[in-house]
C-alpha cells in the first residue's frame, strides 16, 4: 500500500458547503403609486387624512382647490412633513369647514341634524 502524496486527489478538502441563497433582488416594486383619482373620490368627505408624495403635492391641492371652487365643501387645509428622514412625503389634512356670519370666522362643519349638534 502506497501513502497518498500531498498532492494527490484525496489530499484536497471537500468544497465548502453552500449557505443560504441570498435574496434576489425584485425588478419591480409592489407599492402602489399615489392615485389622484382616488384621492379626489375622498373630496366631499367632513374629514381627510392622506399622505401624499411631494411631488404630487401641486396636482392634490390644484384638486382641491377646484373642488372647492363650487362653492358647496371647503376645507381648511394643513400640509406638514409625514415622520420619515427624508422630505419624500407629506401628510395633508382637510377639515371641512363653514362661515359662521355670527363669529366672522370660518368654523369646523357640523351636520344639520346630527346626534351632538347645536340646535339653530
Amino acid at each position: 500500500m502506497v501513502p497518498a502524496s500531498a498532492s494527490g486527489p484525496s489530499a484536497t478538502p471537500p468544497p465548502p458547503p453552500a449557505g443560504p441563497a441570498a435574496a434576489p433582488v425584485p425588478l419591480i416594486t409592489l407599492d402602489r403609486g399615489f392615485d389622484l383619482d382616488e384621492f379626489s373620490s375622498l373630496l366631499g368627505q367632513t374629514s381627510i387624512r392622506v399622505t401624499v408624495p411631494t411631488s404630487d403635492l401641486l396636482a392634490v391641492l390644484q384638486r382641491v382647490a377646484e373642488f372647492m371652487g363650487f362653492g358647496i365643501y371647503v376645507y381648511a387645509i394643513s400640509v406638514r412633513p409625514a415622520p420619515a428622514e427624508l422630505l419624500k412625503e407629506v401628510v395633508l389634512e382637510l377639515q371641512r369647514v363653514d362661515y359662521s356670519a355670527e363669529k366672522g370666522a370660518w368654523v369646523p362643519f357640523t351636520e344639520k341634524g346630527a346626534p351632538g349638534a347645536a340646535p339653530p
